[in-house]
């Protein structure tokens, strides 16, 4: 029995390494290694070509040459890994099954693979590592390997350009409903399309020509005043249901974009609605002729987007 356990100690077990900034790492494994970046970020360098990795990352490699792993200038990285080796799997698995195991290892040409933060494999990477060791973490341990070894297992692997990650951001954020980006900070939006913080912060600045604090303020103010014209809440119902964290937060971002408070606002825009005989009139918010159009532009194609200028909220009358 201790024998077994050993055995497994010798593989099968999450181990833990940490990178001051700059720091390098370059392991070698024997079998399939399953690396989680759990904090930090840092590059992936081969010969061939190097990859970001931000926090959330998994990064799978074989016995083949690896390369090395480089801790960012701006911070240290924490890593977190294991690895499984077909050969010692004895009391798990079949003769048959570790062959055919192993069989898929010497297959795969595509490895190193990086699935990015978000993904289902990297997700269940980040459970599998955060869960107690034992007997089912390390029935975990295989599953996952097994099923990154599995013909498709290459299809979440991540981008590689700044074109791709310009793409995945535009592509995001059509897809979004407002509603989600007003509830979202900013870490939340860099884990979803799979980029690291300091990436995606250059990247909205460009396609944007503002923070992602400051479109994300303008698209909660686009959500207030469609509230203010549509709905009868109060003005405080109205703050919190646009995502502000309170009503003289929102009051004061409300005058500084528009000059009046939201209730006179409100107030200088309502019309009285003539009710048919015998009915009570009844006053409600409107505006001239089609109203307010509120919309957030997003990708444009790249000749429209070198003579547009940097692309902002609009509010329209029609």
């Amino acid at each position: 029995m201790n024998k077994s356990h050993a055995a497994y100690e010798s593989h099968l077990v999450v181990r833990n390494h940490s990178m001051t900034p700059m720091g390098d790492w370059q392991p070698r494994f024997s079998g399939l290694a399953l690396i989680w970046v759990a904090s930090g970020a840092g590059y992936y360098l081969r010969s061939s070509s190097n990859q970001e990795l931000p926090t959330g990352t998994l990064l799978v490699a074989g016995s083949v040459p690896f390369g090395q792993i480089r801790a960012s200038q701006l911070g240290g990285v924490a890593i977190q890994y294991y690895e499984v080796i077909p050969a010692r799997l004895n009391d798990l698995m079949t003769i048959v099954e570790q062959k055919a195991l192993q069989a898929h290892l010497n297959q795969i040409e595509s490895l190193p693979r990086i699935y990015p933060p978000g993904s289902p494999m990297a997700c269940r990477m980040e459970t599998l590592v955060a869960g107690r060791a034992g007997i089912m973490q390390r029935l975990e341990m295989v599953r996952l390997a097994m099923e990154i070894c599995q013909p498709g297992g290459e299809k979440e692997v991540f981008p590689e350009t700044t074109a791709d990650a310009t793409q995945r951001l535009e592509t995001f954020l059509k897809q979004t409903p407002v509603g989600e980006l007003l509830e979202m900070n900013f870490n939340d939006l860099a884990r979803l399309t799979h980029c690291t913080s300091r990436h995606l912060s250059r990247l909205f600045q460009r396609q944007f020509g503002m923070s992602f604090n400051d479109k994300r303020s303008e698209l909660r103010l686009a959500r207030a005043v469609e509230l203010l014209v549509h709905s009868e809440l109060k003005v405080l119902d109205v703050a919190l249901e646009s995502g502000f964290k309170s009503l003289s937060q929102f009051n004061q971002v409300f005058v500084r974009q528009f000059g009046l408070s939201p209730g006179r606002w409100r107030d200088r825009n309502a019309v009285v609605i003539q009710e048919p005989p015998g009915g009570k009139d009844k006053k409600c918010v409107g505006m001239p002729a089609a109203g307010l159009v509120f919309k957030m532009n997003t990708a444009v194609g790249s000749t429209e987007r070198e003579q547009a200028n940097p692309r902002k909220m609009s509010l329209q009358g029609g």
